[in-house]
């Protein structure tokens, strides 16, 4: 790692970071002006049929071994060369539009106390930029301020500052890496320590949503960035129709040999047993002297005359067909998609043929094969489920009438849900119920966004939280604004303000997430909710009873294919807390370490919890998506579907998006968590 130091001359403002200093220009194109020949016809001789043909032309610069003019090779092998290299030459030029285009998008620049307009590749480590809505990000940024309302954006909550007033400040951080969900550094301001991480970054190719403007300092720029350091370099690509071809070739040379070997021994044979005598008619070549000689140099002129053999003009054919087929693609009208206005657009004519290598199709479930667009649908509450009618005989009935939300003048209008008896707990002020959907409303990342008095819009990382912080909106525990210290919740028309201590981030290991607040009453209570599996480990044993209840429930959903959730809180003694924040402020801003500290001390805290519940949110299939599975399975392609649900839900869907269907013998479940497990169980 290098270590730069960054000064600017009006503003004294000192950072050092741990990475080398660059510019902010890319560069994605494989050739430049003066490199293109000699790298395009290295690739292009990696083709064993034209690697053949200039060693041909090579034989044929030999007078003794020479039957055919030099051009008959020369004219087909530039013709084969010329056709390749323009394609290259025309895909390498629309790099080069791209990286120019991108290399000179505008952008503000913080410049002696003034922002000034600059090209993006002019942008260095350390500069101060400011982005505005719907903007890309132009680097690796640390965002410092937003127009958000206390700079919530940033999530640096103790970033308030004017740029165009002087300060000092010093960044360290890692060196640059391909790590998209990790970040590592410190930040050292007017003499206070604070701890950087992935959430208080902007990548490079993301873009600014739902807020005016911002302000972020330059950590990485150029190639140091993430998104560069993952795209790696152009390479030269092989389709298998190129390796085949280069095997048949290869079959070819071997035919070829074979028979010019033959003629060469017969050539020999004839010209010792008779040629010999002849001589005064047919005399031997210059220097020839041996009827082996001559039949060494007729093996290397029949590798000429036989040159026709080995078809280079396949390659040629081979590259206009594929032409042809990348315009099929681009024309497919079952391609079109009239909503957006967007065809299909082939941007490699090998396309046609890489797409019919494909033997294993991976897929994500949520947002790829579902919409992606969550409904609060049931949910558990202290051992009751909620979210399904009944008779008086005990059967679940059809009911089409919605729950009436008018009493709430902050409810969303497009919320729907069925069950009366849910908000009928809500108003008789049940305490597991209450303290259930308070819980909703505090344990996210949500971001609320007010631009009429009482229109509420949330903008949140994950729809499951939108949906969720809705549902408790709606039952009277409106999530209203919060700032980087507190959560201001209106609960069944009262408004609370709660301090924010701490987020306990969810991550995938994780599986979980936890908030720790203090309530206007003074009391500090830790809320959590993840998955069951996960935090059934974590309950206090009190919870056995109501554990087995909620297990039920949560099964009923899984078994409908909605997504589960189990939330669960904690009452926190002051001292034991203060103790904790102190260890936990130490390990957030350790730079060796740090993620392992920090899920220690996450351990220990989110112990010996109480069961409060559990959600059941739906997320529809996309159109289409059963024919297309079926489809792709009668082209015998095998598809493997990830999801994070529980097993029931994973079966649910599988059924309903045509994974699964009922004509299938021995669907089997493999649960073991270890190689040698899944192959016993497999065997």
């Amino acid at each position: 790692m290098g270590c730069a130091v960054i000064l600017f001359p009006v503003l004294p403002i000192l950072f050092i970071f741990l990475s080398s200093l660059q510019n902010n220009s890319i560069k994605t194109s494989k050739y430049n002006f003066f490199t293109f020949l000699p790298l395009n016809l290295f690739e292009q001789f990696q083709r064993i049929a034209n690697a053949y043909f200039l060693f041909l032309l090579i034989l044929q610069l030999i007078p003794q071994i020479s039957s055919l003019a030099w051009f008959t090779t020369v004219v087909p092998l530039v013709l084969v060369l010329a056709v390749s290299g323009v394609k290259d030459a025309i895909d390498d030029f629309n790099r080069h539009k791209s990286d120019k285009h991108v290399n000179n998008r505008p952008v503000q620049v913080l410049i002696n106390g003034m922002l000034k307009d600059e090209k993006w590749m002019n942008v260095q480590v350390g500069d101060i930029i400011k982005l505005e809505n719907n903007n890309f990000v132009t680097a690796d940024l640390l965002l410092l301020s937003s127009s958000e309302p206390h700079s919530l954006t940033l999530a640096l909550g103790y970033f308030h500052f004017c740029f165009y007033l002087p300060f000092t400040g010093e960044v360290k951080c890692e060196a640059p890496n391909n790590k998209l969900d990790k970040f590592t550094g410190t930040l050292t301001l007017r003499g206070e320590k604070y701890a950087l991480d992935n959430e208080k970054m902007l990548l490079r190719g993301c873009t600014i949503r739902n807020t005016e403007w911002c302000f972020g300092l330059v950590i990485y720029a150029g190639p140091d960035t993430k998104l560069m350091q993952n795209s790696g370099k152009t390479t030269f690509k092989r389709t298998s129709i190129d390796r085949l071809m280069n095997v048949l070739v290869l079959v070819i040379f071997a035919f070829l040999a074979l028979m010019c070997l033959i003629l060469a021994i017969g050539n020999g044979i004839w010209e010792y047993d008779k040629g010999y005598y002849f001589q005064v008619y047919l005399p031997w070549a210059e220097g020839v002297n041996s009827a082996s000689y001559s039949g060494f140099l007729m093996f290397w002129s029949y590798v000429i005359i036989l040159n026709t053999v080995v078809p280079i003009s396949l390659y040629v054919s081979v590259e206009i067909i594929r032409l042809g087929n990348s315009f099929y693609i681009d024309w497919d009208r079952k391609m079109y998609y009239p909503l957006n206005d967007t065809p299909a657009q082939a941007r490699t004519t090998t396309l046609n043929e890489e797409l019919g290598q494909i033997k294993y199709i991976f897929s994500d479930k949520t947002g790829t094969l579902t919409q992606n667009i969550m409904c609060f649908n049931k949910c558990s509450i202290n051992g009751k489920s909620y979210g399904d009618v009944y008779d008086m005989s005990g059967q679940r009935i059809e009911i089409n009438e919605k729950v009436d939300f008018s009493y709430n003048q902050l409810a969303d209008p497009k919320f729907a849900f069925y069950d009366h008896s849910l908000v009928e707990a809500v108003k008789l002020s049940d305490v597991p119920t209450h303290r259930f959907f308070r819980l909703l409303s505090l344990c996210h990342t949500v971001m609320p966004e007010e631009k009429k008095e009482g229109n509420l819009v949330y903008q949140a990382q994950s729809p499951d939280e939108g949906a969720l912080v809705t549902a408790a909106r709606n039952f009277g525990f409106v999530f209203r604004a919060r700032t980087p210290e507190t959560i201001t919740v209106v609960e069944m028309g009262e408004t609370k303000v709660y301090k924010l201590l701490a987020i306990l981030d969810f991550n995938n290991v994780r599986k979980r997430m936890s908030v720790i607040v203090r309530s206007p009453e003074g009391d500090l209570t830790l809320y959590c909710k993840g998955a069951d599996t996960i935090l059934y480990e974590l309950l206090h044993s009190s919870c056995d009873t109501l554990k087995e209840e909620t297990t039920e429930h949560l099964n009923e959903f899984a078994g409908e294919g909605l997504r589960t959730l189990v939330v669960a809180y904690k009452n926190l003694d002051e001292d034991y807390f203060q103790e904790w924040i102190r260890r936990h402020h130490e390990a957030s801003t350790a730079l060796e370490g740090r993620e392992d500290k920090l899920s220690e001390l996450y351990e220990e805290i989110e112990k010996d919890l109480m069961l409060l519940g559990a959600t059941a949110i739906e997320d529809k299939l996309q159109d289409g998506v059963p024919q297309t599975i079926e489809t792709l399975a009668k082209a015998n392609i095998k598809i493997w579907v990830l999801t994070g649900d529980k097993q029931e839900t994973a079966m649910n869907i599988g059924y309903s998006c045509n994974l699964l269907n009922d004509d299938m013998e021995d669907v089997f479940i493999i649960e073991g968590s270890t190689s040698d497990d899944v192959l016993n169980e497999l065997r």
